[in-house]
C-alpha cells in the first residue's frame, strides 16, 4: 500500500485509489479521528520520509537542503545526459518556480501564478489552471509577475496567486477547490513565494515591503482555507495596542509613525519547518521605506531583516535573530533557511544555515536561536565587522546615507550577496552551494520626500544615482558587476571552491548524491559541476537566462533532472544597462527535463530584434528634464529600468512611439490606456505637467544614448 509512512499524497497509480488502499485508509481515519483523514486520500505527505525519487516540497525535505539522494546520474556519467523532453510555457515573464514531483506527475507554477501538471516521464500535459490574475497587479509587484512554486497535500495542489489569493486545486483535474484572499488588501500586497505544508496547514507569507505592507506569516487549514493563526513581523499602531508580547517588545525598537506605512518586514519567501523542535523558521524583509528619515524611523526596527522562529501549532513567538539592524539598504533576510546536523569542532550541532542579502553566512542553533557564527562570502562594506559573540554588526557610519546627505555605494547592493535563488546543502560534502551576486548599489536620500498613493515607497533619489551617459563609467560598472557559484564549507566557515560567472542573477542550485551540483545561469546555460571540486562536467544551451532552481526525480529506475528556464525578475526589469550582462537576457520560457542518453533538441531560437534609437528632437528646459528624471526614477524605473534603459521583459521607453506625442504619453501615464497590459494610470500621483516632464526626460535620454552609440 502507498500510505502515509511512504510520504505519498495519492495512492493506487496516478491519482487513483485502489479499493484496498481506500479501505485501509478509512480504517486509519477511524482510528485517528474524523479530522485526521480525507475521504479517498492520504492526509498528507511525510516529507521527512519521502521516497528518494520524489520531490514533494519546495526544498525537497523539511530542512530545505535541496539535496537529492539519487546517484544514477553522477560525476562519472553526467557528460552523457541530454534533453529528454521540454514544454513551452505561455507566459513570457521570469520563471522562478521549483517543480514538485509525485507519483509520476510533475507540477509547476509559472509566471502569473498559473499551474500545470505533466506526465513526468513523457512530458504530456495533464491539465493547466489559470487564476486569471489581473495584469494591473504588476503595479504593486516589485519584482516581475513571478511565482516560486506550489505545495502538495492530500489530494490538492496549493498556489499563492500574485494578487494575494491562496488557491487549492484538485490534483487530479486542476479544478479549484477553494480560494481565499490571504492578504489584508489587494492594493499593497502580493504573493510570489511557494506555500509550505506544516501539520495540515498551508503556511504562506506575502510581498509588499516597498509599498504599504505590514509583514506577517499565516497558516491556513489545508482542507477549508480557514485562517488558523497569524504572526505579524512588525508592530502596528501603538494606540490600538499590540497582538502579543512579541509585538510590544518590537515596538520599543521603533520610532516615528512607522505604522502609517505598514512597516514592511514581509515574508515573501524563506519558510522552513523543523520537526525536531516543532518550530517554523522564516525570514523577514526590509523596513519601509528603505530610507528611515522621512518617517522619523530610528532603532533596530524589529522584526525586519531577521530570522524569526514560531511554534508550528500556534504561531506563537519563540525566538528571533536580527541579521541587519537599522536596515536601510533592502537587505531582506528572505533567502532560504537550511536546517542540518553539522559536525563542528567535534560536536554535532542542529543548525540553521542562512546566507541573506547582507553578504554573510550565518549559523544558529535551531532550538534556541543562539548565534554561532557569521562570515562574509562576498565583498562587504556596510559593516566593519560582526561581533563574534552577539552576531551584531558594526555599521559603517558612511552607510547611513540619510544622515550624511551623501551618496553611498554599498557592497553588496539591494539585490543582495544572495537573493531568493535557492541555495543547496550537501551532507555528503558538508558544503553549502550559494548562487552569489557581486553587485554594488548606489543609495541617496531623497529630499522632502512624502509617501504617494502608488508606486515604490523607498524614499531614495534614484535620479541622482542613475547610470550616467558616460561610456567609461558604464564600462567600469559592468566590469565590477559579476556573479559566482560558491561552495561554502559550513563547519569551517570558509569558501571551499568558487566558479566565477560574468553576471549576477544566476539560478538556484541542486546538489546530489552523485557528487554533482546543477545550476542554470544568466548566460543561457544549464551546467553540472562536481560537488567536491567545482569542476565543470556538462552544460546545455537553454537559449534564455535561468534563474529557477533544478530538481532531481526518478521514474521506473530512470533518473531525471528538471529546471524551469525563462529570464526575468527584478534584475532584468530594474537594472538598466546591467540587466543583460550575462549575454542571454531574452525570455524563452520552458520546462526542461534531462536524462542519460537522451538526444532531444530545442527549436532554434528566434533572432533577437534589432533596436535602433530614432528619437524625436530633444525639448524642454533643464529644470523640466530634471523634474522628469525625478518622477521617472520614482514611478517608472522599477519596471522600465534605471536611466530609462530597460531589460528584456518590459518596453524600453527610449524606443517607444508614445514619447513623440504629449497626448499619447498622457493617455498611457494618466489615462491608463494600457492598464490591461499592466501599465495602470498614475494620475493619483502625477499630473499633465509631470507627464510632459517625464516625456522630455525620455527624449533627452534617448538622444544622449544615440550620441553615445555614434561614438562607438
Amino acid at each position: 500500500m502507498k500510505g502515509i509512512a511512504s510520504g505519498r499524497l495519492f495512492s493506487g497509480g496516478r491519482f487513483g485509489l485502489s479499493l484496498a488502499a481506500g479501505t485501509a485508509l478509512a480504517l486509519i481515519g477511524a482510528q485517528l479521528g474524523a479530522s485526521a483523514a480525507l475521504a479517498g486520500a492520504v492526509t498528507g505527505p511525510d516529507i521527512a520520509a519521502a521516497p528518494a525519487g520524489e520531490w514533494l516540497s519546495y526544498g525537497r525535505d523539511y530542512g530545505e537542503q535541496r539535496f537529492s539522494p539519487l546517484d544514477a546520474i553522477n560525476a562519472g556519467n553526467v557528460a552523457g545526459m541530454g534533453l529528454a523532453w521540454s514544454a513551452d510555457l505561455d507566459t513570457a515573464r521570469g520563471q522562478e518556480a521549483t517543480p514538485l514531483v509525485h507519483d509520476g506527475v510533475i507540477f509547476i507554477s509559472t509566471a502569473w501564478s498559473m499551474v500545470k501538471a505533466y506526465d513526468a516521464a513523457t512530458g504530456k500535459q495533464l491539465w493547466a489552471y489559470d487564476p486569471k490574475v489581473p495584469r494591473e497587479t504588476l503595479v504593486r509587484a516589485c519584482c516581475d509577475a513571478v511565482n516560486r512554486g506550489v505545495a502538495l497535500y492530500g489530494d490538492k495542489v496549493y498556489v499563492g496567486a500574485l494578487d494575494g489569493r491562496l488557491i487549492a486545486l484538485n490534483a487530479r483535474s486542476g479544478k479549484p477547490v477553494w480560494s481565499v484572499r490571504a492578504v489584508p488588501n489587494q492594493s499593497d500586497y502580493t504573493i510570489t513565494g511557494a506555500p509550505r505544508i506544516v501539520k495540515g496547514h498551508v503556511v504562506i507569507g506575502e510581498g509588499g515591503s516597498e509599498y504599504r505592507a505590514r509583514g506577517y506569516l499565516a497558516a491556513f487549514d489545508a482542507q477549508t482555507g480557514k485562517l488558523v493563526w497569524k504572526f505579524h513581523t512588525v508592530p502596528g499602531d501603538p494606540k490600538k495596542g499590540f497582538e502579543n508580547k512579541a509585538m510590544a517588545a518590537a515596538a520599543k525598537t521603533w520610532a516615528g509613525d512607522w505604522w502609517t506605512m505598514g512597516g514592511g518586514g514581509t515574508v515573501w519567501d524563506s519558510i522552513t519547518y523543523d520537526p525536531k523542535t516543532n518550530l517554523i523558521l522564516f525570514g523577514t524583509g526590509n523596513a519601509e521605506p528603505w530610507n528611515p528619515g522621512p518617517m522619523g524611523r530610528k532603532g533596530d526596527n524589529l522584526y525586519t531583516s531577521s530570522i524569526v522562529a514560531v511554534n508550528a501549532d500556534t504561531g506563537a513567538y519563540v525566538w528571533h535573530f536580527q541579521e541587519t539592524p537599522e536596515d536601510r539598504w533592502d537587505f531582506d533576510s528572505d533567502a532560504q533557511i537550511t536546517v542540518a546536523d553539522v559536525l563542528i569542532e567535534g560536536h554535532v550541532h542542529h543548525v540553521a544555515i542562512h546566507a541573506p542579502k547582507n553578504g554573510h553566512v550565518y549559523l544558529f542553533d535551531v532550538k534556541t536561536g543562539k548565534f554561532l557564527s557569521a562570515k562574509a562570502f562576498v565583498p562587504v562594506n556596510w559593516t566593519s565587522g560582526i561581533d563574534p559573540v552577539t552576531g551584531r554588526p558594526t555599521l559603517n557610519p558612511a552607510a547611513r546615507y540619510e544622515q550624511t546627505g551623501k551618496p553611498w555605494i554599498s557592497a553588496p547592493g539591494a539585490v543582495g550577496g544572495h537573493s531568493w535563488q535557492p541555495q543547496s546543502y550537501s551532507p555528503a560534502t558538508g558544503y553549502l552551494y550559494i548562487p552569489a551576486n557581486i553587485a554594488a548599489f548606489p543609495y541617496m536620500a531623497a529630499k522632502d520626500w512624502k509617501p504617494s498613493a502608488i508606486g515604490f515607497q523607498t524614499a531614495l533619489d534614484g535620479a541622482t544615482t542613475a547610470m550616467p551617459a558616460n561610456n567609461g563609467v558604464r564600462a567600469m560598472a559592468r566590469a565590477a558587476t559579476t556573479g559566482a557559484l560558491i561552495a561554502w564549507d559550513v563547519a569551517g566557515q570558509k569558501q571551499a571552491w568558487r566558479v566565477d560567472l560574468p553576471s549576477p542573477w544566476n539560478g538556484g542550485v541542486l546538489s546530489t548524491a552523485g557528487n554533482l551540483v546543477f545550476q542554470g545561469n544568466a548566460g543561457g546555460s544549464f551546467v553540472a559541476y562536481s560537488a567536491d571540486k567545482g569542476e565543470k562536467l556538462w552544460s546545455f544551451p537553454t537559449q534564455t537566462g535561468v534563474i529557477a532552481a533544478p530538481i532531481a526525480y526518478s521514474i521506473g529506475g530512470v533518473q531525471y533532472v528538471a529546471v524551469l528556464a525563462g529570464w526575468g525578475g527584478v534584475w532584468d526589469i530594474a537594472t538598466g544597462l546591467l540587466a543583460n550582462k550575462g549575454g542571454a537576457g531574452r525570455n524563452i520560457s520552458r520546462l526542461l527535463v534531462f536524462k542519460l542518453g537522451a538526444r532531444g533538441q530545442l527549436a532554434p531560437a528566434p533572432a533577437p530584434a534589432s533596436m535602433v534609437l530614432d528619437p524625436p528632437p530633444p525639448f524642454g528646459t533643464p529644470q523640466q528634464i530634471a523634474a522628469g528624471a525625478g518622477n521617472y526614477a520614482r514611478y517608472c524605473s522599477v519596471c522600465h529600468g534605471d536611466a530609462a534603459v530597460s531589460g528584456d521583459l518590459n518596453p524600453d521607453l527610449r524606443h517607444s512611439g508614445v514619447i513623440a506625442s504629449a497626448e499619447a504619453l498622457r493617455l498611457v501615464v494618466l489615462g491608463g490606456q494600457l492598464h490591461t497590459m499592466g501599465m495602470v494610470s498614475f494620475k493619483s500621483a502625477l499630473n499633465a505637467a509631470d507627464a510632459e516632464a517625464i516625456r522630455a526626460y525620455l527624449v533627452h535620454r534617448a538622444n544622449e544614448d544615440k550620441a553615445l552609440e555614434a561614438k562607438n
